[in-house]
This record gives C-alpha cells, sequence and structure tokens, in this order.
C-alpha cells in the first residue's frame, strides 16, 4: 500500500495530475477527521484539510519517499491544525456523531453520550496533546507514526501521550465520569 503512494507521488511529479487525485480520495477523510477533532468546527476543518492538499501538492517534489506517504501529508495537517488554532483563540460546542451500528437505542444514546463527554474532556487539553491522542488512539497510528508526524522522538512521543492520558483521565474525573485506572 505504502509503495502505492509512492508511485502515485511519482506519477504526479511527472506531470499526472490523476494520481494526486487519488491520494486525495485515499487520504480526505481521515485528514478531514484529525483536523476535525482538533478544530471542533466542520467548516475549519474542510478549510484546512483544503489547505493541507494545497501544500502537499505544492511541496510534492520535497517528499523524502524514504518516509510514508501517510506520515509527510498527517504532520502537514498537525501542523496546519496548531496554526490555525494559535490564530483562533475562541471555544465553540464540538458536533461529534459516531457512525450508526446495530446498537438498541439505549447503547447508541450511552455510546453518543460517552463519546460527547470524551469529546469535551478532549478540547480541554493543550492542542499539543490533543494531538497525541487523536493521532494514537482514534487514528491508530504507531508510536514510531506519530514521531515522523510530530518530528519528536518515539520516547517523547511515549512520555507525551502518557501525559496527554493522565489530563484527559484528570478532566473526566472532574467531570463526574468514572475511569479505569
Amino acid at each position: 500500500m505504502k509503495n502505492d503512494d509512492k508511485n502515485y507521488v511519482s506519477q504526479c511529479l511527472a506531470g499526472d495530475v490523476r494520481a494526486f487525485e487519488t491520494l486525495v480520495d485515499k487520504y480526505e477523510k481521515a485528514l478531514f477527521n484529525v483536523v476535525y477533532r482538533m478544530t471542533k468546527n466542520v467548516n475549519d476543518a474542510e478549510d484546512i484539510t483544503q489547505t493541507v492538499f494545497i501544500k502537499a501538492y505544492e511541496n510534492l517534489g520535497r517528499y523524502n519517499n524514504k518516509y510514508k506517504f501517510f506520515s509527510w501529508i498527517f504532520r502537514i495537517a498537525v501542523n496546519e491544525s496548531l496554526n490555525f488554532l494559535e490564530k483562533q483563540k475562541r471555544s465553540t460546542q464540538l458536533n461529534f456523531e459516531p457512525e450508526a451500528q446495530d446498537n438498541t437505542p439505549e447503547e447508541l444514546y450511552s455510546e453518543i453520550e460517552l463519546s460527547d463527554q470524551i469529546q469535551t474532556a478532549l478540547m480541554d487539553i493543550d492542542p499539543g496533546y490533543r494531538i497525541l491522542i487523536i493521532l494514537k488512539h482514534f487514528e491508530n497510528c504507531s508510536y514510531k507514526e506519530i514521531s515522523i508526524i510530530l518530528n519528536l522522538t518515539e520516547k517523547k512521543v511515549k512520555s507525551r501521550l502518557y501525559t496527554a492520558r493522565q489530563l484527559l483521565r484528570e478532566i473526566l474525573l472532574q467531570n463526574g465520569m468514572e475511569t479505569n485506572a
């Protein structure tokens, strides 16, 4: 799969714009989800995601195929999100809707309530810690991938992720939610 990405990048650099469209189709949803969890706003997340792809396209020649394309473009998304948050010091309500599943109405309500509590608590965490939780637990990135995306050592990622989890746990406890130690 990662070789496919490298092939698409090579094709794009050779002038095949459709190859980049394939990369956009492949990563648009995942990038949007990360940006959305960082910004709490659908419109902002759409704008930032579009900016990420524009910057990636404009800087495709700087992509080092020694690394996964996924890590490179996610790093752009993280940087754009953090830059946006730095400029925008506002607080908005997060509208998170979990995917519909074959659950009873009671189970679905409980999942939505739990998800809302976690998302609300996540927004109370510093964006630098928030992105670690998002990448690890929502995007299932490995420590190595996170270290590449955030330009940190794996040891630093593990340390900061531990702190981020502790901060999230404290907020959830303050809000009356029980957590597993």
